[in-house]
């Protein structure tokens, strides 16, 4: 297993793995799961611009808004707590510069989306499909977040988010494990209290002091989710339900 932050971290890993696991907990990956669980599938689309629009038209998909952007005809956004309260559409294309920028740079290798929410699924998943081994070796993308200048900036919810996937898979397939995975399983097991530590971070207080402290509350929803978002065929759709590994078909 490895670790590492960002689409370029993903595209330096995903040519070497098996298998690519974005983990963006606040919100993209959140928020798929939550879209996923109700049985919508995800487009995931790098710009949030007139061409998203486009987009959705030519995928006959609802398009999610920016946060502050929904009303009664487009209820969708990011927000996992808008989602839960929107009324369920069977296709989604939503926008995210992080998550979805991640899902286009692993190319042709498999892509899950992971969370806090379906942590233990995932690592369950990935086991029962022979991921995590030197055979079949897996990358955790931490999205992060965005400085003003667009550089990345490391976000510790996504640390802890990818220490818990790879505690996951570790306990089917052992400490085969990069020093960098390693490091984020060590963050996760480290603190004691998730829930709060997510909320205090940077990404947390921001979302709370904007309004937005229920989009916190459901991403650290722990392992209430027992959907894996697979990208297949350009949206993620829950792989827990017995479809094949898209790997092997």
């Amino acid at each position: 297993m490895r670790f590492e932050w960002g689409p370029t971290g993903a595209q330096r890993l995903a040519p070497h793995v098996s298998c690519v696991v974005i983990v963006d907990v606040l919100s993209f990956t959140t928020a798929v799961t939550v879209a996923v669980d109700a049985g919508t599938c995800v487009f995931p689309y790098r710009w949030r611009d007139e061409t998203a629009a486009v987009f959705a038209a030519q995928h006959e998909a609802s398009l999610a808004v920016g946060r502050r952007a929904t009303s009664a005809a487009t209820p969708w956004s990011l927000s996992p707590a808008a989602l839960r309260g929107a009324p369920f559409t069977p296709r989604l294309v939503l926008p995210s510069p992080n998550g979805s920028a991640i899902a286009a740079s692993a190319g042709g290798t498999p892509v899950v989306a992971g969370a806090l929410r379906n942590a233990t699924a995932v690592g369950n998943w990935l086991a029962r499909h022979g991921y995590g081994t030197p055979d079949r070796p897996v990358a955790l993308i931490a999205a992060g977040e965005r400085w003003p200048d667009d550089s990345l900036r490391p976000a510790l919810e996504d640390l802890i988010g990818s220490g818990a996937v790879v505690t996951a898979l570790r306990d089917h397939v052992g400490d085969v494990l990069s020093p960098e995975a390693a490091v984020a399983a060590s963050a996760f097991h480290a603190t004691r209290d998730v829930g709060a530590a997510v909320a205090g971070s940077a990404s947390g207080r921001e979302l709370t002091e904007g309004g937005f402290a229920q989009d916190v509350a459901i991403a650290t929803e722990r392992d209430a989710s027992a959907t894996v978002p697979v990208l297949t065929e350009g949206a993620f759709r829950d792989g827990a339900d017995g479809r094949p590994d898209p790997m092997r078909g």
